[in-house]
């Protein structure tokens, strides 16, 4: 509604000025909603968990480890999101996949106000009950 007297508008405070959200928070917020899933052992395959974890040890390395397996397209008021994930071994793939989509939609939607049109999930790894995790050694102290 106009107010014609004084030429200006009558906008709520909170309705003055637009609000953006950037790729990584979307991402970081997914990567943590999707770590809260039972069956869930890791995001990022193998190779991509392995440089990063090389990666995070150096100062100024790039993406935080919570994003790490997650890639989002966010728009004005909607996301897309996929992500890679390794599941623990004797799990039901397709029930922590529906956890994950869950858990990531309701996250997201709540937290950036934003609808989630896709979760798309690869599964790229099991992990064994005996193997270790990819952890490589720091060489730098």
């Amino acid at each position: 509604m106009t107010d014609t007297a004084s030429g200006g508008s009558q906008k709520a405070p909170g309705d003055r000025g637009h609000t953006t959200i950037a790729d990584g928070v979307v991402e970081k917020i997914a990567g943590l909603a999707a770590r809260e899933v039972v069956g869930v052992h890791a995001l990022g395959s193998g190779l991509s968990r392995t440089f990063g974890a090389v990666r995070d040890r150096v100062p100024g390395g790039s993406k935080a480890a919570v994003s790490r397996g997650v890639k989002a397209e966010v728009g004005e008021v909607q996301t897309a999101l996929d992500l890679e994930i390794v599941v623990d071994y004797g799990v039901s793939i397709r029930d922590v996949a529906r956890a994950v989509r869950e858990n990531v939609v309701s996250a997201v939607e709540r937290m950036a106000g934003l609808e989630v049109v896709e979760v798309n999930i690869a599964v790229s790894d099991v992990k064994l009950p005996d193997e270790p995790d990819e952890e490589p050694e720091s060489r730098l102290q």
